[in-house]
Order: C-alpha cells, then sequence, then structure tokens
C-alpha cells in the first residue's frame, strides 16, 4: 500500500522571510546613461527612466539601491519604436526621400519603497519654471524654427510649398492697389551702347 504523504511543520509563515536576490557585480564608475523624466501624473512612489536597449530590470533596481539606497519593489519596461524620418540628424545635408529610423528608445516604471529622508515616502518634482529667460529661450525658439523652416526646403512635398515671399508681395500688391505706395520701374537708362575696345585687331594682322 502507498505511504500517505507526509505533513511538513514549517511554522507560521513571515513576510519578511523572503528577500530578493540583489547583483553582487561591483560596478565603479558605470558606462550607461539613466535619465529621469519628469512624469507629473503619477503618484510620488513611482519613477520613469530612460535607459539604455541593454539595461534590464535587475540591473536598474540594483543600481538605485546600491547608489541611492532606494528600494524598488517593482519594475515596468518598454521599447517604444522611433518614427521614421527623412535622413539621418546628423547629416550635413539632408537628402529627401532617404528614409531613416531612429534607434528606438527603452523606458522603465519603478515602483519605489519607503525612503527615509522623503516626505511622503516619493520623490516630487519641483514646479517648473515660467521664467526661461536666463536660459536664452527665445534664441532657442528662433534656431529651432530656422531650422524647422531650411528643412521643409529639402522635404518631398518642398516643390508644393508657397514661395516665402508670397505673403510679403501680396502686402505690396495690396498697398499699391490702395495707393499707398507709387511703383517706379528698377530700370535705368544708360544711353546708347557702345563698344569700349575699338581698333583691336583681333586677327593678328
Amino acid at each position: 500500500m502507498p505511504h500517505p504523504p507526509r505533513r511538513l511543520n514549517l511554522g507560521p509563515l513571515r513576510p519578511t522571510a523572503f528577500r530578493p536576490p540583489r547583483g553582487r557585480k561591483p560596478v565603479y564608475l558605470p558606462s550607461f546613461t539613466l535619465t529621469l523624466i519628469r512624469t507629473p501624473h503619477l503618484p510620488p512612489t513611482m519613477a520613469s527612466f530612460l535607459v539604455p536597449l541593454s539595461l534590464n530590470k535587475l540591473d536598474l533596481k540594483d543600481y538605485l539601491y546600491n547608489v541611492y539606497q532606494i528600494p524598488v519593489l517593482s519594475v515596468r519596461s518598454f521599447i517604444q519604436q522611433q518614427r521614421v524620418r527623412q535622413d539621418k540628424p546628423s547629416a550635413k545635408l539632408p537628402r529627401p526621400r532617404r528614409w531613416y529610423r531612429p534607434r528606438s528608445i527603452k523606458k522603465m516604471t519603478v515602483e519605489m519603497g519607503k525612503v527615509e529622508g522623503l516626505r511622503g515616502g516619493g520623490f516630487v518634482w519641483p514646479k517648473e519654471e515660467a521664467d526661461l529667460e536666463p536660459w536664452d529661450k527665445k534664441a532657442w525658439d528662433a534656431a529651432q524654427s530656422a531650422q524647422e523652416a531650411e528643412n521643409d526646403k529639402f522635404g518631398a512635398d518642398a516643390a508644393k510649398l508657397p514661395p516665402s515671399d508670397r505673403k510679403t508681395m501680396a502686402e505690396q500688391a495690396k498697398a499699391l492697389l490702395e495707393g499707398k505706395l507709387i511703383w517706379r520701374s528698377s530700370w535705368r537708362d544708360y544711353g546708347r551702347s557702345r563698344e569700349v575696345e575699338t581698333g583691336i585687331n583681333i586677327n593678328g594682322g
């Protein structure tokens, strides 16, 4: 006859009995870069990062714990594919209809445990700066607009775009019709044309 299964007396279960393993590889100078993303829609106990494609969940968990002493309860990751663009961004002269897909980006969202020294057990982003003049925001916007306008000249639909001076020409035509401007021809009469090099024998005789 088969023997009945033996019962093991394990005693009461303790919630702290299991401790997740942590990485033991010593890394003193990390060769990767983590970018903390501003996420006001997430609670203070969660943070989102831009990470390299080769970084996994355990690497990020060990990094936050060993460097910042932040315990991580869970990690979620996903890879976002980039949109197809025309030519590479690093090209000196953009070439239209040369399609290029940038490298995908990887995002990770972690849920942090209780951290000593932080109010509410989490991290709260500071308020965004309203005045960006110390960072020369106007010059940056002007450079960005100029770059976009230059890229449009080499786009696939560049021939279909209206000329850049179309608005100016329309304003001048309206002013002429209203009598605010007087049209003057830019042609000048320099008199009768004459030959400068006279008396020169081109045959060498």
